[in-house]
Formats: structure tokens, C-alpha cells, sequence
């Protein structure tokens, strides 16, 4: 395994993301595009090269998305909680991941899957086995049809129940900006616990549905 450097965590979802993501917000953010002022809720955009995210206007998501040669995806909003997905632990542990928390997304530019980890220092990338996934992918559904960049296999094996989702990837760099912001000592303290333990219920709250395949 090896640590993300910082120039590279920083276009992983940039420090400023995260932070914004994990602290209550003081003022009205604005889009990162045209600066006009948005709602609390509103949406994210992937910027393809440097993966950085932006915040972004629904105008702008119109005017810079989907189009041929576009520079940003549009990141969903859609959470599905994998209540069916099949995953051993010799599968688990094949994937070298060294704790029980970690996300899969595929590189679409480098196609290939990239597994990462939150920790106190900010996200870290785990050598990922292809073969490994590959056998995990054969077997859900669910992971052939997510987005590449933009969706990603969320895990939390924490506890007695393993819960598996699809999110998008900012939901991925939120974990991972909590973490950073309240974990405490060795073991993390119990603020951080409690902030995991709270975001995956939200998670679970907002899922549109418990299936592991979502209806056409």
C-alpha cells in the first residue's frame, strides 16, 4: 500500500472540498463557475483531468456537462444501499485493504479500478488485485453499471454487519473529510466513531432503495 502524496490528495477531491463537505456551513457557498449564489443543496462536478470537484449551479451543470469533449462530469446524487451484495472475507481480505472501510471507482482515463481508504492523514490509495475484483464484480450486478469517475463501491465492514453502497463520489471524500476533521489520539476517539456511525446512517436514510440491481 502506498500513501497518496499530497499533490495528488489534493486533486482527489481537494482539501477545501472536504472541508466545506464536513463543517457546518457559515455563509451561502456560491458556484465555483459563474459565482452565483447556491442552495444548500445543489450539485458537484468532477473535473476529469485533475479530479478535482466544484460546486456547481444547475445553469452550469447544463452548460459544461454532456457534451463531446467536456471537461467536467456531473456527479449524481443517487445513494443505493446493496442489500444482496456477496462479498467472503477471503474476498475482503484479497483486496489488501488494511482497514475495514474503503471505496472502488474506476478511472475511466486510466481504465482501471482504484481502491481507496480514509484515514487521519486523508485518503490513501491500496494496491488493488484486478483479479481479486474482477471475481467480486462477477458476482454483483450492481458493480457493472456504475459510472465510471463519478460512482463508487462504498464498504464498511466496521462492526458485525458489512454494509455495502453505491454513492457518488463526493459522498466518498465527505467520509473522508470527517474523518480527518475529528479524529483524535490512536484509536480516534469516540466523536469520530460517532461521525462515521452517523454518516452511514444518513447514507442508508437517503438510499433510494435496498436492491441489488436498481429497477429499469
Amino acid at each position: 500500500m502506498s500513501e497518496v502524496p499530497n499533490g495528488v490528495f489534493e486533486r482527489e477531491g481537494t482539501p477545501s472540498f472536504l472541508r466545506q463537505l464536513a463543517r457546518k456551513r457559515s455563509s451561502a457557498e456560491r458556484c465555483e463557475l459563474c459565482s452565483v449564489e447556491l442552495a444548500p443543496a445543489h450539485q458537484h462536478l468532477l473535473e476529469q483531468k485533475t479530479r478535482q470537484i466544484v460546486c456547481a449551479c444547475d445553469g452550469c451543470v447544463v452548460l459544461f456537462c454532456g457534451q463531446a469533449g467536456a471537461h467536467f462530469l456531473r456527479i449524481p446524487r443517487r445513494i443505493r444501499a446493496l442489500a444482496d451484495f456477496h462479498m467472503t472475507d477471503m474476498q475482503w481480505e484479497s483486496l489488501m485493504i488494511p482497514i475495514n472501510l474503503a471505496f472502488f471507482y474506476r478511472d475511466g482515463g486510466a481504465n482501471r479500478m482504484v481502491a481507496m481508504y480514509p484515514s487521519p492523514a486523508g485518503a490513501t490509495e491500496s494496491l488493488l488485485s484486478l483479479e481479486s475484483w474482477e471475481e467480486i464484480a462477477a458476482e454483483n450486478e450492481a458493480l457493472q453499471a456504475m459510472e465510471s469517475d463519478v460512482e463508487a463501491l462504498l464498504v464498511n465492514r466496521i462492526g458485525q454487519a458489512s454494509k455495502y453502497f453505491i454513492v457518488p463520489i463526493d459522498e466518498c471524500y465527505r467520509l473522508v473529510g470527517l474523518i480527518r476533521m475529528h479524529w483524535k489520539g490512536l484509536s480516534g476517539g469516540t466523536e469520530v466513531w460517532t461521525e462515521i456511525h452517523n454518516f452511514f446512517a444518513s447514507l442508508e436514510s437517503r438510499s433510494v432503495g435496498r436492491e441489488q440491481v436498481p429497477s429499469a
